[in-house]
C-alpha cells in the first residue's frame, strides 16, 4: 500500500490549541509574583461577608436575649421589693405585738419606783393613835431593819425565774418563726419561678388574642362606618323633609318657645328665635361645669401619680442596668486575663517549636541546584 498523508482533524487541532493557550495563561498568572500575592480572593471575601452577617445575627439574638432577661430581672426585682416590704411590715407588727404582750410597764423590775399609783397602793404610816404598828416613841421602823427580807428575796427569785422562762420561750418562738419564714421564702421563690413561666405563656396567648380582637374590631369598625354613612344619608333626607315641613307650617315668627329648638339636635337652639335660657338650663350648665372641673382635677392627680410611678420604675431599671454592667465588666476582665494567659502559653510553645525546627529538623540547608527544579510548569 502507498503511504497517504491524512489531514489532521480540525476539531482536534482546535482542542490542542485551546489547551495550549490555557496553559500559557495559567503560567502567566502563577509565575507573576505580584498577581499571586496581591490578587483578590473573591471566595474569601464572600466567606468574610457571610461570617459578618452571621456575627451580626448572633449579636442581635444576644441583644434580644439580654432585653428579655432584663425584663425578667425587672419583674423579679419588683416582686423581691414587694416581699421585702411585706417582711418589714410583719417584723414591725411582731415587735409591736411582743411589746404589747410581754413588755408592759407593770412587768419591769423598777416599776415600783415610778408607779403613778404607788402612794395610793402604799399603806399609811399610821392609822390612829392606837395603831398596833406604833411602838415606843411612835417609831415605825428603825434604820437597818428589813422584816420582809425572806419573802422579798423569794418573790424576786420567782420573778427572775419567770423572766428567764419567758425569755427562753420567746427565743424559741423567734427561732421557729425564722425557720417558718425561711421555708415560706423558699416556697415563694419556687412559686415566683413558676409564675414567671406562666406569665410568659399568658403574655404570648394575650398577644395572639389581642391580634385576633384587633382584626375583628377593624372589620366591625368598617361595617359600622358603612352603616353610619347610610344613617347619615337617611338623616340628611329626613332633615330636609322636616325643614320643608317647618317652613310650610309657619311657626318661625311665633312666640312659642318650642320654635327656638333646633330640629336637628334637641340641645341646640336657633339664635334668631331664641328668647333666653330657662333657670333649669342655667343650673344644668353650672352643674356640668362643676363636674368637668372635678373630672379635670382627678385626671391631673392620676397623671401625677403615673409620673411618680414611672420615675420609680426608671430608677429601678437604671439600678439593675448598673449592676448588670458591672457584672459584664468583671466577666470581660476575667476573659481578657484568661486570653492573655493563653497567648503567653501559646507564644512559649511556638518559640520552643521554632527552636526545635531550627536545631533539630532543618539542619540541612538546600543548595542552588535544589531550586532549579521548581516553576518549570504550571502544574
Amino acid at each position: 500500500m502507498y503511504k497517504v498523508d491524512v489531514a489532521p482533524d480540525l476539531k482536534d487541532v482546535a482542542t490542542i490549541e485551546r489547551r495550549r493557550n490555557r496553559e500559557h495563561q495559567r503560567q502567566s498568572r502563577i509565575f507573576n509574583a505580584k498577581a499571586r500575592t496581591i490578587g483578590v480572593d473573591v471566595e474569601a471575601l464572600h466567606r468574610q461577608v457571610e461570617e459578618r452577617k452571621k456575627m451580626e445575627a448572633t449579636e442581635k439574638a444576644r441583644d434580644e436575649a439580654f432585653d428579655a432577661e432584663r425584663v425578667e430581672c425587672d419583674k423579679v426585682v419588683q416582686m423581691m421589693e414587694e416581699r421585702e416590704r411585706q417582711h418589714r411590715r410583719d417584723v414591725h407588727q411582731a415587735m409591736e405585738e411582743f411589746r404589747e404582750r410581754l413588755q408592759q410597764p407593770d412587768t419591769r423590775c423598777e416599776f415600783d419606783l415610778y408607779d403613778p399609783d404607788g402612794k395610793r397602793k402604799d399603806k399609811p404610816a399610821r392609822v390612829c393613835d392606837d395603831d398596833p404598828r406604833c411602838g415606843p416613841a411612835s417609831l415605825q421602823k428603825f434604820q437597818g431593819e428589813d422584816l420582809n427580807e425572806k419573802a422579798r428575796r423569794k418573790k424576786q427569785q420567782e420573778l427572775t425565774n419567770k423572766w428567764l422562762t419567758d425569755q427562753k420561750d420567746e427565743k424559741k418562738r423567734i427561732l421557729m418563726q425564722t425557720k417558718y419564714a425561711d421555708n415560706l421564702y423558699d416556697k415563694k421563690m419556687v412559686e415566683l419561678d413558676e409564675r414567671a413561666v406562666l406569665l410568659d405563656k399568658m403574655e404570648e396567648d394575650c398577644r395572639k388574642t389581642v391580634q385576633v380582637a384587633t382584626d375583628n374590631y377593624n372589620a366591625a369598625q368598617a361595617a359600622a362606618l358603612e352603616r353610619q354613612r347610610q344613617l347619615e344619608k337617611q338623616k340628611d333626607e329626613d332633615d330636609n323633609f322636616t325643614e320643608i315641613y317647618n317652613h310650610l307650617t309657619g311657626d318661625i315668627l311665633t312666640e312659642n318657645p318650642a320654635a327656638a329648638t333646633s330640629c336637628f339636635q334637641l340641645h341646640r337652639v336657633i339664635t334668631d328665635r331664641w328668647k333666653g335660657m330657662t333657670p333649669e338650663q342655667v343650673q344644668d350648665i353650672s352643674r356640668t361645669q362643676k363636674q368637668q372641673k372635678e373630672e379635670k382635677q382627678r385626671l391631673r392627680e392620676e397623671e401625677r401619680q403615673r409620673d411618680v410611678e414611672w420615675d420609680k420604675q426608671r430608677m429601678l431599671v437604671a439600678r439593675a442596668a448598673m449592676v448588670q454592667e458591672e457584672q459584664e465588666q468583671d466577666f470581660n476582665k476575667q476573659l481578657r486575663q484568661n486570653l492573655d494567659s493563653y497567648n503567653h502559653q501559646l507564644a512559649r510553645e511556638q518559640k520552643a517549636q521554632l527552636v526545635y525546627l531550627d536545631k533539630e529538623v532543618y539542619v540541612n540547608n538546600p543548595t542552588a541546584h535544589y531550586y532549579t527544579q521548581f516553576n518549570t510548569s504550571s502544574r
